[in-house]
């Protein structure tokens, strides 16, 4: 039995007050008929760069035969819509990734979604695994090796706690079926720096030993941990407040325990970033039952064309939605 019922819950009281919601960032309002365009989403897959989100739709459109539509309206994130799936861009880092989770997680709850899955694709630092490998986060740490999100609000800390669907993750591994890599269920730890916070020796500033930095990484094995990324705490944090599923599934560019450096050649690069991709789309295909109708090559990966873009521009919708915000300003 999976451990979210799949409604979906809204704890902040505030945005009953507001009769126009304008999501900022993704450039879609409450006022618009939302449930037309997004009503059918059931998959949300969310990764840092703009490139990787714009690849997995265009393979998730060739898997599935979904059409592949740009409805991004803004210069902040990248929005594809490939059936019942959104594809998005969320940059790199907790803050960056928390704006792009508040916007989306409004926006299903304006179109009254129910069982949606939201899942971060993206790669990381592997620890005492093989570069390549797939890790399917199980526990959520942050930089203090709890498994807790912070977060400062009106000058006070905020704990909350991390949760993923384990059950979940063990769909997502049962879909894995190349030999030629694992597919790990494991923790993750979520810092809030690419160089120190991840125990890297090779930034402008550290402070701590190269012994040291191993003993660090070798507690963090010793915990189960098995790779080092920047979001995961968010993720677990708000999707377990909001009552949804949510996954985390990243690649490994390195074992952290051999090095700092991410080392790894262009065309490698290119087939690790993959591999998370086929996963998801494989996880996706099955539960829509469409896998099967079409068998896709890897190769074709990158090579589709341009998804259609069906979305208002947005040199149309801020004029519009500022001459509403000021006629709210002059009636007041």
């Amino acid at each position: 039995m999976s451990e979210v019922d799949g409604s979906l819950m809204i704890p902040n009281s505030h945005l009953k007050l507001l009769p126009d919601d304008y999501l900022y960032h993704l450039g879609y309002s409450s006022a618009e008929n939302l449930i037309d365009i997004f009503g059918d989403i059931k998959f949300v897959v969310i990764g840092g760069s703009i490139d990787r989100m714009r690849n997995f739709a265009r393979y998730l459109s060739s898997v599935t035969g979904d059409e592949a539509v740009d409805l991004t309206k803004t210069d902040r994130y990248i929005m594809y819509k490939i059936g019942q799936t959104l594809s998005l861009s969320h940059g790199i880092g907790i803050p960056s990734m928390s704006i792009l989770l508040h916007e989306t997680i409004k926006l299903l709850s304006y179109i009254k979604a129910t069982n949606t899955v939201i899942i971060r694709i993206g790669t990381s630092g592997g620890i005492n695994v093989p570069a390549g490998s797939l890790i399917i986060t199980n526990r959520s740490y942050n930089g203090y090796l709890e498994e807790k999100q912070e977060l400062a609000i009106l000058g006070q800390k905020v704990i909350r706690p991390t949760k993923l669907d384990n059950e979940l993750a063990k769909q997502l591994q049962a879909c894995h079926t190349d030999t030629k890599y694992d597919a790990i269920l494991g923790g993750t730890m979520s810092t809030d720096d690419f160089y120190e916070g991840q125990a890297r020796a090779d930034g402008v500033l550290c402070e701590f030993s190269e012994s040291d930095k191993l003993d660090f990484l070798k507690k963090l094995n010793e915990l189960g941990i098995r790779n080092i990324e920047m979001e995961c705490t968010f993720l677990a944090a708000i999707t377990a407040i909001c009552n949804l599923k949510c996954a985390c599934v990243c690649v490994t560019l390195l074992d952290r325990l051999k090095g700092d450096q991410v080392l790894v050649s262009a065309s490698e690069y290119k087939e690790f970033n993959e591999r998370p991709q086929r996963l998801i789309a494989q996880f996706i295909s099955q539960s829509l039952g469409s896998v099967g109708e079409k068998i896709v090559k890897p190769s074709v990966m990158f090579e589709e064309p341009e998804p259609k873009r069906k979305c208002e521009d947005k040199d149309e919708i801020i004029p519009r939605l500022a001459k509403i915000r000021r006629e709210e300003f002059t009636n007041k």
